[in-house]
């Protein structure tokens, strides 16, 4: 569990800074922008993003993950007014999850923890978290990217970029590490 826990709080960093990273390259009304009025912007995928974490970390081993001061519909209407409350919201929302997990032991693996009452293991739990915000923040790196066009500024490895990409990694020597280190 120790390796486990410590591989998803890097998994979980990860995809933040992905969401950062996005969010350094867009102005506030891109943040807004919809396709069309149904669409999620960038900003209800955030504001979505931060209610469920809210509701999921907070308190995590003692109260069912879905309270009741969550109003889930609420969260796909665009709210924010600023730029800055965009980011301090998900920042609020990244260190509710962070506090909750980094004191994680082994001994919680297998505590039962309820989500709309349905039991699942904490690290159930943290994997159905994980798999659902990477799904949102792909999402928000998409849009960005359709934003941007020509103008995107690569997150990962760039176009035409694997075989230098390939050579760093293997001129150095084995060794054990998240694929995360070094980004």
């Amino acid at each position: 569990m120790s390796s486990y826990l410590t591989s998803t709080i890097k998994q979980f960093e990860y995809y933040k800074s992905l969401g950062d990273k996005t969010f350094k390259q867009l102005t506030f009304d891109e943040l807004q922008w919809q396709s069309h009025e149904d669409a999620n912007s960038i900003s209800i995928i955030v504001k979505h993003i931060v209610g469920n974490m809210l509701s999921r970390w907070t308190n995590f081993l003692t109260e069912d993950g879905e309270k009741e001061w969550r109003h889930r519909d609420e969260e796909f209407n665009a709210t924010f007014t600023t730029y800055k409350d965009l980011i301090t919201a998900w920042e609020t929302g990244w260190k509710c999850l962070f506090d909750a997990i980094t004191p994680l032991t082994e001994d919680d693996s297998e505590h039962i923890i309820y989500i709309r009452n349905q039991g699942h293991t904490v690290t159930e739990a943290i994997n159905r978290q994980l798999a659902h915000y990477c799904f949102h923040i792909g999402q928000i790196v998409f849009l960005g990217k359709l934003l941007k066009a020509s103008d995107w500024e690569s997150l990962s490895i760039p176009k035409g970029g694997s075989i230098t990409y390939n050579e760093d990694k293997f001129s150095k020597a084995k060794e054990k590490r998240h694929f995360t280190d070094y980004l």
